[in-house]
């Protein structure tokens, strides 16, 4: 080439377009003298009998065809003339240190990354499997010494010619210019920045084939470059940083983290230490880079050095966020603040006063961003923006929840240590923001659904939702078509769930809760319809949109993926049991739609084949306690039908019976009842809805006579008047009660069952039953 360096791609080790570009400004090209020479060198190519002929007719090329001057289909004609496996060859000669290859090892290392650099701006070489067999090779030339000493910095020909490393721009350290060293002082003396360019070009390459980041991470490019960049080695910090940056923005980062944590953790902490030393305004600049080297959310390796380092980041933040940013420049410092909190939420952040600020900062952004005109775009870089103040938003909220259990008397403030006055102030701060939030979804309209930044919006209302329903009633209540209509369009498979996939893998703050699926956005949204489905108001208003039928299909949905795991992997889903919840407050109120809504006889026959299969699955207790509660409010509701009881009601009947049972424990001895084994780790989330089972129970005995036969055939009446009449003590008065309910309806209802309770009641004069008052009066 023109540089002396065979095939190179082009000049300083900037991107393989910006040096094509430099290039090609007046057109590019070869002359016909060039095209000649070329076509004669091909032809000589193709036909070297050794490497010795082929290695000459490169050197012409590289001598008189710029590689700059090469366009793709050039390239190709002498990638097919050449092939990969010279290159590939001289990489693995010169690693191995053949005696006999005729060249410097160091020599061979040059020519053969140069040859790689010029072939993998063609992405069909980039991805071709003899050139990603070189992946490690030159992982080991970034990372070590390439082989042989460099006499004075300075390149060799395959001629054996010595050329300057400063010739065509590819200088040593004293080519580069000031501002391009790295903060930390001088970068390891031993590699030529015109080799470190070449390899840093083909790792560059393979990363944008569309599998690149998969191929790259399983070659061993995250330690190798790890171990560049904490070595300081050669364009390390500007190119070998960058590359990583990338592997750790898309969907490897996860894998990346669960491979290497000690070499990613070491340069984090390195990376950390520059940001608290480097002067403010070269500290915003790299507010973003910090960003893309944090551990995924949930995955932070346990390690008190890193908590400390993020506190001292937290530290160096402050002064600036405390300073006047214009919007350009506060977007990554609230960024990263976000991302920061994901990692350790506010502990380290510092004192109330500067939590107040950032909380405030956040949602002052969102108020500009957002308060705009109809029809207003809102920028890929405020979005960005505006997504990580959503996240601080969010952690404010979720710190305000921690501390619902503190006394009364004490202030419920989002922010450890707040004052009263400092917590309504930033109640107040979110609550104008959240209203800003509302005002931009009613302007969006159903062709933006599948736009990202949309569902960004929408989650971070939704945590607003699930823990304040009270404030800015009206505006929730009016704006529940949109959140009813977005929530169904993904449910029902309406929208590009793929869009939405691809951006949660990308986006700075991290999405909870792994993969995005369809029914994403009704999880986020069923705390809020928990709340608002107990409202009159918006009830009214759910119904009219048929929210149950989402309810309804969003249950069956889960259970049907549910069903197909096994052992550990069938864990609970907060979401279905949420999803109860809301169904269950539609059904305790709204009776005629409950018997109407065709919805609900669905629900039923889901029920009825679900139940039986939860009953001996502890780990979906839970679960199991709302599918017996929900069937049996419904089942109450029917009326009284000529004939036996319904195949699948008899199902479902049986099941919660035996489940019910289950519950108490009379064991051995005297004593109390006590909450069994089973569901002793569950009895605080279980218990009440065990007692309103109970008590439906007896509504459905009250409704349809003929189920009472079956609380004799289920063996659930013998057990339950076998305990009560033993023990003198049940775990608490409400459990008491319950019972006493669901003996009351037997009682009244079964002439058989009347019988056996009595004759119970009698033989046992210290057991529980004695204490049931409305019961010994009814007998």
């Amino acid at each position: 080439m023109a540089d002396g360096r065979a095939v190179q791609p082009g000049g300083s080790g900037g991107t393989a377009g910006e040096e094509e570009q430099g290039a090609g400004d007046d057109g590019g090209g070869l002359t016909e003298a060039q095209r000649q020479v070329l076509d004669r060198c091909l032809h000589a190519l193709r036909h070297a009998k050794s490497d010795s002929h082929t290695l000459a007719a490169l050197l012409l090329i590289t001598r008189l065809c710029p590689a700059s001057q090469l366009d793709r289909p050039t390239l190709r004609r002498i990638f097919d003339a050449v092939g990969l496996n010279l290159p590939a060859r001289l990489l693995v000669t010169a690693t191995r240190g053949g005696e006999d290859a005729g060249l410097p090892p160091y020599d061979l290392i040059s020519l053969g990354t140069a040859l790689l650099a010029a072939l993998s701006t063609d992405p069909d070489m980039a991805s071709h499997p003899q050139l990603l067999t070189t992946v490690p090779l030159l992982l080991g030339i970034l990372a070590n010494d390439p082989g042989s000493k460099q006499p004075n910095r300075a390149g060799r020909s395959p001629g054996g010619e010595v050329q300057s490393a400063d010739a065509g721009g590819h200088g040593g350290h004293g080519g580069r210019p000031e501002s391009d060293r790295p903060s930390e002082g001088q970068e390891t003396p031993g590699l030529d920045e015109a080799l470190a360019a070449d390899c840093y070009q083909v790792l560059t390459a393979v990363c944008a084939l569309p599998r690149g980041p998969d191929q790259l991470l399983s070659r061993g490019a995250v330690p190798g470059l790890c171990r560049a960049v904490q070595q300081n080695r050669t364009l390390s910090r500007r190119r070998g940083l960058a590359l990583l940056g990338r592997l750790l923005s898309c969907e490897t980062k996860e894998r990346a983290w669960s491979k290497h944590p000690a070499e990613l953790l070491a340069l984090l902490l390195t990376l950390c230490t520059d940001f608290c030393r480097a002067a403010d305004q070269n500290r915003l600049a790299m507010c973003a880079q910090l960003v893309q080297f944090l551990p995924p959310a949930g995955a932070e390796p346990e390690s008190e050095e890193l908590r400390a380092a993020v506190g001292r980041v937290w530290a160096a933040l402050r002064p600036t966020l405390q300073s006047k940013l214009t919007p350009r420049q506060i977007g990554p410092v609230l960024v990263l603040s976000a991302c920061l909190l994901d990692l350790y939420g506010w502990e380290p952040v510092g004192p109330p006063k500067f939590c107040c600020l950032l909380v405030n900062r956040a949602c002052v952004e969102v108020r500009m961003g957002l308060e705009e005109p109809p029809g207003s775009d809102v920028s890929p870089e405020l979005q960005h923006t505006l997504t990580g103040c959503y996240r601080i938003m969010e952690a404010a909220i979720e710190q305000a929840c921690s501390v619902g259990d503190a006394p009364a008397a004490a202030p419920q403030a989002p922010v450890s240590g707040l004052s009263l006055q400092q917590s309504r102030q930033v109640l107040g701060v979110l609550e104008e923001a959240f209203s800003a939030v509302m005002y931009h979804l009613q302007q969006v309209d159903a062709s933006r659904y599948d736009d990202p930044f949309i569902f960004a919006t929408f989650r971070s209302l939704c945590s607003w939702l699930a823990e304040e329903t009270s404030c800015l009633k009206q505006e929730v209540t009016a704006l529940l078509p949109f959140l009813i209509g977005y929530m169904r369009r993904h449910l029902q498979g309406g929208s590009s769930e793929q869009g939405l996939s691809d951006w949660m893998t990308k986006v700075s703050v991290s999405e909870e809760g792994g993969a995005w699926t369809g029914d994403g956005a009704l999880r986020y949204l069923l705390p809020a319809l928990c709340h608002l489905s107990a409202e009159e108001a918006p009830r009214k208003v759910l119904l009219t949109l048929d929210t149950p039928a989402l309810l309804v299909d969003f249950l069956t949905q889960n259970w049907n993926n549910l069903k197909k795991k096994s052992g550990a992997a069938a864990a609970r889903d907060p979401g279905m049991e949420t999803a109860c919840s809301a169904l269950l407050n539609f059904t305790v109120t709204e009776l005629e739609r409950v018997r109407k809504d065709p919805c609900f006889r669905t629900l039923e026959v889901h029920l009825s084949e679900a139940l039986p299969a939860l009953v001996n699955k502890p780990r979906l207790l839970v679960l199991a306690a709302n599918y017996c509660c929900l069937g049996l409010m419904i089942g109450r509701l029917r009326s009284p039908p000529s004939g036996s009881v319904e195949a699948n009601q008899r199902r479902f009947l049986s099941a919660a019976l035996r489940f019910l049972r289950g519950a108490l424990d009379s064991g051995s001895g005297c004593g109390p009842v006590q909450v069994s084994a089973g569901w002793e780790a569950s009895w605080a989330e279980a218990a009440e809805l065990w007692r309103l089972s109970l008590q439906a129970l007896g509504g459905c005995v009250r409704a349809q006579a003929a189920t009472a036969a079956l609380l004799r055939d289920e063996g659930w009446l013998k057990h339950t008047l076998g305990m009560l009449g033993e023990r003198g003590a049940l775990p608490d008065r409400h459990t008491e009660a319950a019972l006493e309910e669901a003996l009351c309806a037997a009682a009244q209802q079964c002439p058989a069952c009347r019988q056996e309770i009595a004759d119970t009641v009698r033989r046992s004069e210290d057991g529980a039953l004695s204490q049931m008052r409305s019961l010994r009066s009814l007998l």
